[in-house]
């Protein structure tokens, strides 16, 4: 652990904060084979809630004030824990891509995010909000997530710990949450998937599907520590 990080020639202290942003996310159950074969290579197995069903969570992030910067961010991640390991779960983060390059770099080298460079546009869209995510131009997916109810002071935050695996490393990284204007049902997504590779995985698992659970977080504020190693492989060492 240390107390900063240098990133292109800037000083990046923890914890990182994020004072503002917004996000939409949404839960589903997916094909448990699928979903070891991302997971392969990584040290962690996925969390079947039902035999053969892992949990997949999609999510789209509008930062605005933090110390990256402001950014639009998608998230592709699994419910995940470490092989005879208590208190081991937390959400893989396979692939994360963002629209700036400052928080791009440092993603990849202070955490080991599976960080991108992309075209994220997120936009109101009736009563829900629309992310649509390219690649080089290649259209990758749009998820809309549906506003959905009002839902109680804390609900839709539970802070868990992301692990990331880059370079034959596996870290976790704590990660806490504060939420305000919380909404969410049941339901409430719609994923449209393109040719890309990332579709691909996405259709391998099982998507599109009904999403188990959807919210949105009007406020949102959080708090990233330092990375922490578990795991590194042999031929990284």
């Amino acid at each position: 652990m240390v107390e900063a990080h240098t990133v292109l020639g800037e000083q990046v202290r923890m914890p990182v904060e994020i004072r503002h942003a917004d996000a939409s996310s949404a839960l589903f159950l997916v094909d448990a084979a699928a979903a070891r074969g991302l997971l392969a290579g990584t040290g962690l197995e996925p969390i079947t809630p039902l035999p053969g069903k892992a949990v997949l969570s999609l999510a789209f992030v509008r930062y605005v004030d933090g110390d990256l910067g402001p950014y639009h961010e998608f998230a592709f991640s699994l419910m995940t824990r470490q092989p005879g390991r208590k208190n081991s779960t937390g959400a893989y983060i396979h692939w994360l891509p963002v629209n700036q390059s400052f928080t791009c770099e440092a993603g990849q080298s202070i955490w080991g995010f599976p960080k991108l460079m992309a075209d994220i546009d997120i936009t109101p869209d009736g009563r829900g909000h629309r992310c649509e995510v390219r690649v080089d131009g290649q259209f990758v997916l749009a998820l809309r997530i549906a506003d959905g109810f009002p839902m109680p002071g804390g609900a839709g935050g539970a802070s868990i710990d992301a692990y990331t695996h880059r370079n034959g490393i596996l870290r976790r990284t704590p990660w806490v949450m504060n939420p305000g204007q919380v909404r969410g049902r049941p339901g409430g997504a719609r994923i449209e998937l393109g040719d890309h590779p990332v579709s691909g995985q996405l259709r391998a698992l099982g998507l599109p599907a009904r999403a188990l659970f959807s919210s949105r977080i009007g406020a949102l504020r959080m708090t990233f520590e330092d990375a922490a190693t578990v795991l590194r492989n042999r031929e990284a060492r």
